[in-house]
C-alpha cells in the first residue's frame, strides 16, 4: 500500500500549522530571548516595545496566571525567565502584535540588563562542580572489578559525540484561539499533544479539559518536537487567553536553531578487557551527558544510553555509569535514537581501539561477541532470539564479504592518494518507552451509516507513514477497502491522555489499539449478520473483501448493507480501543527488569573512499541486512531505513554542532551547519529485509518498529573512514570524536612527518 499522504504532499496541498487560514484579529507572537548564557536579570524594560505602533501587548513572567513552568520530567524550566537566564536563547518576554513583521521589529526594543556569570558548556566541568540534573545512575552485570585479571588485553580510552540539529523542514510553531467559556484550542506542530495540553493548563491555571490540542501532521520531528514543541504551543495559548484573540507563532529558521535544544553531546570514558579468543570479558563506560540548562528529556535519554551500553554484544561483566550534566546551552532533547546511538559509538570505539592494538579487523571482535539467544543484557532482560547473529551472517553471505574485502585490498594496493575503508555496524535497539506507564494507547473508531470509517488515534504523522499503517490495520480487521477509511487529526478531545509519537513505538501502540476497537466492532457486525441471514450462532462468519463470508463461502450480504442493517437494529457502530504493552516492567531501585517489548537487530557494511590529498570522502555503499520482523509495508519501511541511515551518516561526518565558551551557538545557520545532500549519500544503498518471526515479537502484525534503529547504521561511516585513514597512514590515531569532518580527516591523514613527506613526494612524482 502506498503512503496515503503522497498525493497531497506532491501537490502542495497537505496542511501544516503555517497553512491554517488565520482568523480575523489574529495576533502574531515573537519572543525576546537572552543574549547571555548565564546571568542575573537586573533590569527589564518593555515599555518601548509596548508603545511601538501595532504592538498589542508585551508579556513577561508576571503576566502568567498559573505556574511559570514547562518542565515535564523535572520542574526546572520556566516559560519566561524571572530572575536568572540559563542559556543564550532563553525567552524573557513575548511581543504580541498585529503582524508578524511588527512583532519581529518590536522585539528589538525590549531592553534587558543582565549581570553575567561564568557559563558552563563542558559536561565534565559541570560534573566536577556538582551540576547534575539527576543523581548518577549505574547499570551492572557480573563483577567487572574481578574480571580484569582474567583478561589478556585491557585497553582504555575516550570517545566523544557532538550534538545534532534536528533541522526538520517545518520549524516549531503553533496557532491558538479562544473558544467558549475560557477554553483554548491550539493547533501545534508537536509529537506530544498531551504534553502541550497539560503544560498549557498549568501555565494558564485552568483544568486540562479547557485546553484542546489538534495536530494534523508535522513537517518532520525526529524527537525535536516531542518536548520542545510545548513552549511555543503554550506561548500562543497564553497570548490567546490574555488577549481573547487568536495568536500565531511560527519560528524562522534562525530562531529555531538558536532557541531549541539538540541531540545530547556526550563525552565518555571506556575500559575494555578481551581474552585471547577475542571475547569481551569486561567493559566499563562512564558517560558525561551534556543535558543543557534544564532537564527536558535528558534523564530519560541518559537512561536509554545505559540500556544500550553494550549494543549487540554479550558482555558478562559490565559497569555502565551515566551523569546528566547541567550546562548553559539550550536544554537538549530527544533525537532519533534517544541516547542509544551515543552509547553504541562508545563501545564501537572501544572495540576499534582493541582491534588496532591487537592487529585484527574490528569485525573479528564484533562477530565473536554477538548476542546469542537468551543472553542477558546489563539491565536484566534476556535476548529473545538469535537475530544479532542471523543478520550478521545474512549480510556476510548475501553481499559476499570476502569479495568486498578483496576489492578494498586490491584498490588500496594500487592507489596511493585514494584509500578505501570498510566497516561493519551491528545494531540492537529496544522497542518501548522505558517509562513503563507511557506504553499505552487508545483509538476511537466510527463506522458511519454509509459504510465509511473514521479513525482517531494518538499517533502523530510526521513523515514516517504511521497514518498509512493505521489504515492498513483497520482495513485488515474490518475486511474493507482502505479507500473507505479516513484518518482524523490527532486531537486531545477525541483521544485523551496520549503518549507522544516517539520511541519507535507509535505504530505498535496505536495499531494494537485500532485492532482492538475494530475487532469489537466486527464482533457486533457478525452478530448482526447472523440475525439478518437467519443463521446458526455456531456457523463460521468472516468479513472479507467487503462481503460476509459464511463457512468459507462468500454470501450476497455486502459491507454497506450489513452496516445499515446493524444501525437500524441500534447496534453501536463506535468503539474505543485501549492497548497497554504486556510483560514490560523496570525497577529503578535495582536497575533491573524487562523494559522492552522486543528488540530490533541488523547489520550494515559500509565502504568509503577517502581522497587522501584533500581529506574528502565519498561513501561507495551501505549494504544492510535489517530485522523487520515481518514488514507490513515494505515501501514505508524502506524509506524510513534509508532516511535513518543518511541522518546517521550526517551525524557521524558532517554535522558539527559547536558552541563557544560563552555558550553561543556558532553553527547557527545552514551556511555553518552542514547536513547531507544528494552528493553526500552513499552511491549504493542496498537493504535486505531479514524476515524474522520470533514468538516474542509483540509488534503489530509482527512488523517490527523501524523509526529509530536504522540511524545507528550510520555509526559505521565513522569507522569506515577511520579504516581508510589508517590504510594511508598506519600510524594515525585520531581521537574517537564524531563527526569525522573532512578537516579532521585531513589532519589525521598527515599525523606525523613520515606520512607528510611521503605524500608530498608522491604528488611531486605525479606532477613530473
Amino acid at each position: 500500500m502506498k503512503n496515503i499522504d503522497s498525493n497531497t504532499h506532491v501537490r502542495g496541498e497537505s496542511i501544516y500549522v503555517d497553512d491554517i487560514p488565520v482568523r480575523q484579529g489574529t495576533l502574531y507572537a515573537c519572543a525576546y530571548d537572552s543574549k547571555i548564557a548565564h546571568g542575573t536579570i537586573t533590569k527589564l524594560d518593555v515599555s518601548a516595545a509596548e508603545q511601538f505602533p501595532g504592538v498589542v501587548r508585551v508579556l513577561t513572567y508576571k503576566d502568567i496566571p498559573g505556574i511559570n513552568e514547562i518542565g515535564g520530567i523535572i520542574k526546572d524550566e520556566p516559560l519566561l525567565a524571572e530572575k536568572e537566564v540559563h542559556f543564550q536563547g532563553m525567552p524573557i518576554a513575548l511581543v504580541l502584535a498585529e503582524t508578524d513583521e511588527i512583532a519581529r521589529e518590536a522585539v528589538h526594543l525590549v531592553k534587558v540588563e543582565i549581570e553575567e556569570h561564568h557559563p558552563i558548556v563542558d559536561p565534565r566541568e559541570a560534573h566536577e562542580k556538582g551540576q547534575l540534573i539527576i543523581p548518577t545512575r549505574t547499570f551492572k552485570l557480573g563483577e567487572t572489578e574481578n574480571a580484569w585479571s582474567k583478561c589478556d588485553h585491557v585497553l582504555e580510552g575516550t570517545a566523544e559525540t557532538a550534538g545534532q540539529e534536528h533541522l526538520y523542514i517545518e520549524t516549531q510553531g503553533a496557532y491558538a484561539y479562544p473558544t467558549e467559556n475560557g477554553s483554548i484550542r491550539i493547533s501545534s506542530s508537536t509529537q506530544g499533544p498531551t504534553s502541550v495540553q497539560k503544560t498549557a493548563a498549568w501555565v494558564l491555571g485552568v483544568p486540562m479539559h479547557k485546553i484542546e490540542v489538534d495536530v494534523t501532521r508535522l513537517g518532520g520531528g525526529f524527537g525535536g518536537k516531542e518536548d520542545q514543541a510545548t513552549a511555543w504551543g503554550v506561548f500562543t495559548a497564553l497570548g490567546a487567553y490574555l488577549t481573547k484573540k487568536p495568536v500565531k507563532y511560527v519560528l524562522d529558521r534562525m530562531e529555531d536553531m538558536r532557541m531549541t535544544g539538540k541531540r545530547n553531546p556526550y563525552v565518555s570514558d571506556f575500559k575494555i578487557g578481551i581474552s585471547k579468543d577475542y571475547k569481551i570479558l569486561a567493559y566499563e563506560a562512564t558517560y558525561f551527558q551534556n543535558a543543557g540548562a534544564a532537564a527536558d528529556l535528558s534523564p530519560a535519554i541518559m537512561e536509554r544510553t545505559l540500556f544500550h551500553s553494550t549494543n549487540s554484544y554479550f558482555v558478562p561483566n559490565v559497569t555502565a555509569t551515566a551523569h546528566s550534566c547541567r550546562t548553559n546551552i539550550p536544554p537538549n532533547t530527544a533525537f532519533r535514537g534517544f541516547g542509544g546511538p551515543q552509547a553504541m559509538f562508545v563501545i564501537e570505539a572501544a572495540i576499534a581501539k582493541a582491534a588496532e592494538e591487537l592487529g585484527v579487523a574490528p569485525s573479528v571482535i564484533q562477530k565473536a561477541n554477538l548476542l546469542q539467544k537468551e543472553d542477558e543484557f546489563p539491565y536484566g532482560q534476556l535476548a529473545g532470539g538469535n537475530e544479532a547473529v542471523d543478520s550478521w551472517v545474512r549480510a556476510e553471505n548475501l553481499y559476499n564479504i570476502e569479495q568486498l574485502r578483496k576489492e578494498v585490498t586490491d584498490f588500496n594496493s594500487k592507489n596511493k592518494l585514494f584509500k578505501k575503508g570498510l566497516a561493519f555496524m551491528p545494531i540492537c535497539f529496544g522497542i518501548s518507552f522505558t517509562k513503563t506507564d507511557m506504553n499505552q494507547a487508545r483509538a476511537l473508531v466510527h463506522i458511519y451509516q454509509d459504510g465509511s470509517v473514521g479513525i482517531s488515534t494518538a499517533a502523530v504523522e510526521m513523515g514516517q507513514g504511521v497514518n498509512t499503517k493505521m489504515v492498513q490495520v483497520a482495513a485488515h480487521f474490518l475486511g474493507i477497502s482502505p479507500s473507505r477509511i479516513k484518518i482524523e487529526s490527532t486531537n486531545t478531545t477525541r483521544v485523551a491522555n496520549t503518549s507522544p509519537s516517539a520511541a519507535s513505538a507509535t505504530a505498535d501502540l496505536n495499531g494494537k489499539a485500532v485492532s482492538i476497537a475494530c475487532n469489537a466492532l466486527v464482533k457486533r457486525l457478525k452478530s448482526s449478520a447472523i440475525k439478518k441471514l437467519g443463521l446458526s450462532a455456531s456457523c463460521s462468519i468472516e468479513l472479507k473483501e467487503e462481503l460476509v463470508v459464511i463457512d468459507g463461502k462468500k454470501s450476497d450480504l455486502g459491507w454497506e448493507e450489513l452496516v445499515m442493517s446493524a444501525f437500524l437494529d441500534r447496534v453501536a457502530l463506535t468503539e474505543n480501543g485501549h492497548y497497554s504493552t504486556p510483560t514490560i516492567h523496570f525497577d529503578k531501585a535495582k536497575e533491573k527488569g524487562h523494559p522492552f517489548a522486543y528488540h530490533v537487530f541488523g547489520t550494515a557494511i559500509t565502504c568509503v573512499t577517502v581522497d587522501c590529498l584533500r581529506g574528502r570522502y565519498e561513501f561507495d555503499y551501505v549494504k544492510v541486512a535489517h530485522d523487520y520482523g515481518s514488514s507490513m509495508n515494505e515501501i514505508v519501511d524502506r524509506g524510513q531505513t534509508e532516511g535513518g541511515i543518511v541522518q546517521g551518516i550526517g551525524w557521524m561526518t558532517l554535522e558539527e554542532l559547536m558552541y563557544n565558551k560563552q555558550g553561543r551557538l556558532m553553527s547557527n545557520a545552514l551556511s555553518t551547519y552542514k547536513i547531507p545532500d544528494i552528493y553526500s549519500v552513499p552511491k549504493e544503498l542496498e537493504i535486505d529485509f531479514l524476515n524474522t518471526n520470533n514468538s516474542d515479537n509483540m509488534a503489530i502484525f509482527k512488523s517490527k518498529a523501524v523509526g529509530e534503529p536504522p540511524l545507528m547504521y550510520g555509526i559505521g561511516a565513522y569507522f569506515a573512514i577511520r579504516d581508510a585513514v589508517r590504510a594511508f597512514n598506519p600510524s594515525a590515531n585520531p581521537p574517537y570524536y564524531a563527526p569525522f569532518t573532512p578537516e579532521k580527516v585531513l589532519m589525521a591523514l598527515y599525523e606525523g612527518q613520515t606520512a607528510t613527506s611521503r605524500v608530498l613526494k608522491d604528488v611531486a612524482v605525479g606532477r613530473k
